[in-house]
């Protein structure tokens, strides 16, 4: 069973540590991000098939909850949660674990908007002192971008998730522009970490351009990324273990943690 932890003071503000059975040693840390267009009618229990997946092929999952848009979320509140769960790994969340958690080696997973709240994540060292999310004690050494919405302009201008972007940053490209910038995984590269890209090519949600265009623009910057094209595939295979497409998600998951 997963342990709840909290990571602040307010609802939204925990997350579920799920370890591997019995005394094992944990041979990496995966933080489960969910989807959902950033919107408070989807939480964390969307991770949770994941990370008992994850815990059974020996992985701690750290599947977060964070605030939404409609339950006080949107910039930069769900940045600053998604930021500050992360932190509680070096904290509340190794002690829950008697010190188990291999804190050099963690990757995101994340899936839709959680693809691109783990790729935010990735980002967080590079970013300038004082800003959102700055200096984090944890570092991601890699991220598994399921479906991840990773250009926000572009999904701004093409509608994806009907207008969830705007909500989430309170304001089109051309209204709030250094919100954009500092919100969107493809305006923040190089990243310095590998990034992969799984998405399926028949995803109505989440467009595979999206990946195609981070991929194309993070190795033009020097970055390590990997797009993982996934013919005929939907945008919920991804998040379901008994399906080839999350097992091509954990075989990634192997591949960053070597």
């Amino acid at each position: 069973m997963p342990l709840q932890l909290a990571y602040g003071a307010r609802a939204s503000q925990f997350g579920e540590l799920t370890l591997p059975v019995g005394a094992q040693p944990v041979r990496g840390l995966a933080v489960v991000v969910h989807g959902g267009f950033w919107r408070a009618t989807y939480g964390l229990e969307l991770g949770r098939p994941l990370a008992a997946d994850l815990a059974a092929a020996g992985l701690a999952a750290w599947n977060i909850e964070y605030r939404r848009i409609g339950a006080d979320g949107g910039w930069p509140a769900t940045f600053d949660d998604v930021a500050a769960a992360l932190d509680a790994l070096a904290g509340p969340v190794q002690r829950a674990a008697a010190d188990r958690l291999p804190l050099d080696r963690v990757i995101a997973v994340g899936h839709s908007a959680g693809g691109h709240l783990a790729a935010w994540l990735a980002a967080r060292p590079r970013r300038p002192a004082g800003t959102t999310g700055a200096a984090p004690p944890v570092r991601l050494r890699g991220v598994i971008s399921q479906a991840g919405v990773l250009d926000l302009v572009d999904a701004s201008e093409h509608a994806v998730g009907r207008g969830a972007v705007e909500d989430l940053l309170d304001g089109r490209p051309d209204v709030v522009p250094e919100r954009y910038r500092l919100a969107s995984p493809v305006a923040l590269l190089p990243i310095g970490v590998p990034v992969v890209c799984v998405h399926g090519t028949a995803d109505l949600n989440v467009p595979i351009r999206q990946s195609e265009r981070f991929v194309a623009a993070a190795r033009a910057a020097g970055d390590a990324a990997e797009l993982v094209a996934l013919p005929g595939v939907d945008h919920f295979a991804l998040i379901d273990p008994s399906t080839p497409a999350w097992r091509t998600c954990r075989e990634a998951a192997d591949r960053l943690l070597g």
